[in-house]
């Protein structure tokens, strides 16, 4: 009795499996072959070298079925070209057929590492590593630590070509001026700024103080001060004396 119960419900899914595989034989030899064979056949248009959107137009304009399978950097096709197809074409294949399209990428890129923080050698490495090339080297005066990169010409991420240049800023440490500053106070003005171009130095923002015990005019004090170094075409800074205004003079002093 128990045996019965057991082997019912398998008798009963072997009946159900072998009724499903006789349905799908006569389906496959009544209906789906006789479609099949019936069905016209076409050559393969060659889409290769096309625009991808062209050629899903011309694909599906014959009756296929064209689907994107892939993108490929290949430098030899332009970013959005067919590179590839399968089936290849001029295969004679049934109508409704489905064509897979593979996409140029373009030209491989690289993404731009982060120099920052690096020397010449290990950033020069960390470029070629990745096919780039080490560009223009700007050695500028800063707080930073000497021959330390501390700036880059493209911002980390940014995709590049193989065979690009990267340019960095490098640190030069504080500058060291070659011009001792002047001293200018007591001079005028005037005589300030020939002083100052003699030694290839500017005058820079000038500050004016009412005096009055000094001419108008005189150079008061300076920035920075007499004996500091510069830089040519570097600007000093002068407080110069100025004519106290008319309602600011002495009670005291009589016309």
């Amino acid at each position: 009795m128990m045996k019965n119960l057991i082997h019912k419900p398998f008798i009963k899914k072997l009946l159900i499996a072998i009724a499903s595989l006789v349905i799908f034989v006569w389906l496959m030899n009544v209906v789906i072959m006789p479609w099949y064979v019936s069905s016209p056949e076409l050559k393969v248009p060659n889409v290769v070298g096309m625009k991808e959107t062209d050629a899903i137009t011309s694909l599906k304009a014959n009756n296929l079925d064209p689907l994107v399978s892939d993108t490929t950097f290949d430098e030899k096709f332009p970013r959005g070209t067919i590179i590839y197809q399968r089936p290849n074409a001029d295969e004679i294949v049934k109508t409704g057929r489905r064509i897979y399209l593979f996409v140029s990428g373009g030209e491989p890129t690289v993404s731009v590492p982060s120099l920052k923080g690096k020397s010449l050698i290990d950033a020069r490495f960390a470029l070629e590593r990745l096919g780039l090339n080490l560009g223009r080297i700007d050695s500028v005066a800063s707080d930073n630590p000497v021959n330390m990169i501390f700036d880059q010409q493209y911002a980390i991420g940014t995709p590049l070509k193989k065979g690009d240049s990267v340019g960095v800023s490098l640190s030069i440490g504080h500058s060291v001026g070659s011009i001792t500053v002047p001293n200018l106070i007591g001079k005028s003005l005037s005589e300030a700024e020939i002083v100052l171009a003699d030694s290839s130095l500017k005058v820079g923002k000038i500050n004016y103080q009412t005096s009055i015990s000094l001419l108008p005019n005189t150079v008061l004090d300076q920035y920075p001060s007499k004996g500091n170094k510069a830089n040519p075409g570097d600007a000093i800074d002068l407080f110069v004396t100025k004519a106290p205004e008319p309602n600011n003079q002495n009670p005291n002093l009589e016309n």
